[in-house]
């Protein structure tokens, strides 16, 4: 829908540069997913290379010559760290940020230290792989994925990010959840796609839209009463237009899946009402179909 609504805002006819920027996002959301798997390691990594340091001091204080080792020695944190598979995949995408930028880091750091979850964890020395991944997963979600500072850097390293950080965030405490002592060297980082039926699918949708746009729009006109339809907001009539695509030219998908899906972009990136606007010409449309045997679904319970 982005790719789509950017052709339109470009006035682009490229089909093939814009398909090729639409993967090298999708690309793009592996790569901030080890950008935020990997913060948690640099948080361990920086906290340690502290406690080393300022047990070094010449008038290091009692605290300082014996100090609380728990978060360094966090089980969950050093699977995380010597993960041969994260490992082998943090270098082939060159990630280095935090190495680069290690001023968030120590923001974060901060952040964690300050956090009533860390003194909690803190209150003893003794590790058990339970809490340290309890620890790590509340440290994440409440801690880290939230922080302002973090999501401004992002947004300003990479703007395709903004809207992929709920999903990688999502996909990341999924993955803490699953960790467990014998996790090995298990890959780490969830696959883009699922097979290449599905990428095939991102490149077909993309292309049946754009190739059919004056087609797809003929099937609403008419068919929004009360509104013109130069008025119609931009990215509803992209909307409506990628769902009608998936009605017409995707026969294996069923139609409640479609419109809710679709209902749900409209939600997250169009009007207030426009969720309502759009079910209303997407459930006209698809009366009309099955009156007229235009909808072709295969399968059982596609309808």
């Amino acid at each position: 829908m982005q790719s789509i609504y950017a052709m339109h805002q470009n006035h682009s006819d490229n089909l093939e540069k814009e398909e090729k920027f639409l993967f090298q996002s999708i690309e793009n959301i592996q790569d901030l997913y080890l950008v935020m798997l990997s913060a948690l390691i640099e948080l361990r990594n920086v906290e340690d290379d502290f406690i080393e340091k300022s047990q070094k001091k010449h008038l290091a204080t009692q605290e300082e010559r014996n100090p609380n080792l728990k978060f360094v020695n966090n089980i969950a944190l050093k699977l995380l760290e010597e993960n041969n598979g994260l490992s082998i995949a943090l270098e082939n995408r060159k990630i280095n940020n935090w190495k680069l930028n290690d001023d968030y880091i120590v923001i974060l750091l901060n952040e964690v230290k300050n956090s009533d979850i860390y003194k909690e964890y803190m209150h003893n020395r003794d590790n058990t792989f339970e809490e340290d991944k309890e620890f790590i997963i509340n440290i994440f979600t409440q801690v880290i994925a939230p922080n302002d500072k973090l999501y401004e850097y992002l947004e300003d390293y990479k703007l395709t990010w903004v809207d992929d950080i709920p999903l990688v965030n999502t996909l990341i405490n999924k993955q803490l959840k699953q960790l467990n002592v014998d996790s090995g060297n298990s890959y780490l980082a969830p696959r883009l796609f699922k097979d290449i039926d599905d990428k095939e699918f991102v490149r077909n949708l993309f292309r049946k839209t754009v190739l059919n746009d004056t087609e797809l729009s003929k099937e609403f006109v008419g068919k929004t009463p009360n509104w013109d339809t130069e008025r119609i907001a931009e990215v509803d009539t992209i909307i409506l237009k990628m769902a009608i695509c998936e009605f017409l030219k995707f026969p294996s998908i069923p139609v409640k899946v479609t419109i809710n899906e679709y209902l749900e972009i409209a939600k997250e990136y169009s009007t207030p009402k426009s969720s309502i606007f759009i079910n209303g010409i997407l459930d006209n449309l698809v009366k009309d179909y099955q009156t007229y045997n235009k909808l072709v679904k295969t399968g059982r319970g596609l309808m």
